[in-house]
């Protein structure tokens, strides 16, 4: 019983191995003839070492076991460049390091033209930002980094195209100058930053001293404007007060005039009364009072009057101005009756000298001015 069942139960176990066997080899089949790419892939396909083409996106179906599918990201994709020493044209060291971005263009010429095309960019990017540097003098290098990121680009951009790779950009990330250079660094910028501040504040003090100095001018010429017009109004007040003074004293004036006019009006009347009481006592007096009538000796008297009291001024006058034509009048009047008397002869009266007291007439009628 035991050694016929003893095949059979090898048999079994022999025919299980072959099946996983198969089973293995149906998914490997299955797993090496599928392939799958990404909506940001390509793929370069090859069968047998020969190139068939470019795979896009989605599901293919390859020859199992002797395809090969080699996927390209279609992404921009960022490549570091490693720190680099670089010696400058006036013979300064430097360290710089970049940032390079890359996209690839065509798959077949990455796939076919190059072994790596990330590494040879990398390589490239920093064969030519040493290039670059060693070109260009430390304050350039320091300054100017837009111009080194586009000379790199261009220096790149060559041998890239035909790699099927296009530089995006290129970006300089640091440049460091040894710590001697650092160092005299520091110092130029600490003796500029001095000598700025030097020069601000001397221009500081220069315009202070000039603000200054136009203020004291403002100040001066309106001091010296105020000044002037005070002046002026004290001149305008002198002169004022001088015309007040001299119309006071003009008034002044006139009033002692008519005063002295009246004064000597009354002495004349005194005088003329007592040269009538004189005359009425000599016998000659009555023998010419005797001789004339009374209506004539009325109207010599009225005549006299007149002429003594007559005015000639205009319709239209003031009155201190009528006073004082009629003083000039009296005063004149005055004046020439007096040089009558004193040119009145002596006349004796009985051996005694008397000095007569009548006043003559002159034949001229006198007309005031």
């Amino acid at each position: 019983m035991f050694p016929a069942t003893a095949p059979l139960q090898g048999l079994g176990g022999l025919v299980g191995f072959v099946t996983v066997i198969f089973l293995l080899i149906a998914i490997a089949l299955v797993y090496s003839s599928v392939v799958i790419i990404r909506p940001y892939q390509k793929g370069a396909y090859t069968v047998l070492g020969t190139y068939r083409g470019v795979l896009d996106q989605g599901i293919h179906f390859i020859y199992p076991f002797v395809s090969d599918v080699t996927r390209f990201d279609m992404r921009t994709q960022t490549l570091d460049v490693p720190r680099q020493e670089a010696i400058t044209r006036d013979n300064s060291p430097v360290t710089a390091d970049a940032v390079v971005y890359i996209k690839v263009m065509d798959p077949k010429k990455a796939f076919l033209e190059v072994d790596n095309y990330e590494r040879a960019v990398s390589n490239l990017a920093q064969t030519t930002l040493r290039a670059v540097l060693g070109d260009m003098e430390l304050d350039d290098t320091l300054n100017k980094r837009g111009e080194i990121n586009a000379r790199i680009r261009k220096e790149l951009d060559e041998p890239t195209d035909e790699w099927g790779v296009r530089v995006e950009s290129v970006e300089v990330r640091e440049v460091n100058p040894s710590k001697d250079v650092q160092q005299a660094m520091e110092q130029q910028t600490s003796a500029e930053r001095k000598r700025r501040a030097m020069i601000l504040e001397a221009q500081g003090e220069r315009r202070s001293a000039i603000e200054t100095a136009e203020g004291d001018k403002q100040s001066n010429i309106i001091r010296a404007q105020g000044e002037k017009q005070s002046q002026i109004l004290e001149a305008q007040g002198d002169a004022i007060s001088t015309v007040l003074r001299a119309k006071s004293a003009e008034s002044m004036g006139e009033r002692a005039v008519i005063d002295k006019g009246m004064e000597t009006l009354a002495e004349i009347g005194r005088a003329s009364r007592r040269s009538s009481s004189s005359r009425r006592s000599s016998p000659r007096w009555w023998a010419a009072t005797a001789s004339t009538s009374r209506g004539r000796t009325s109207r010599r008297t009225a005549t006299r009057w007149k002429r003594l009291t007559s005015t000639t001024r205009p319709a239209k006058c003031s009155v201190w101005t009528t006073l004082r034509r009629f003083s000039d009048r009296s005063m004149r009047k005055l004046r020439s009756m007096s040089r009558r008397w004193k040119r009145r002869p002596r006349k004796s009266n009985r051996g005694r000298t008397v000095v007569s007291t009548t006043l003559t007439t002159s034949s001229k009628r006198w007309t005031p001015r």
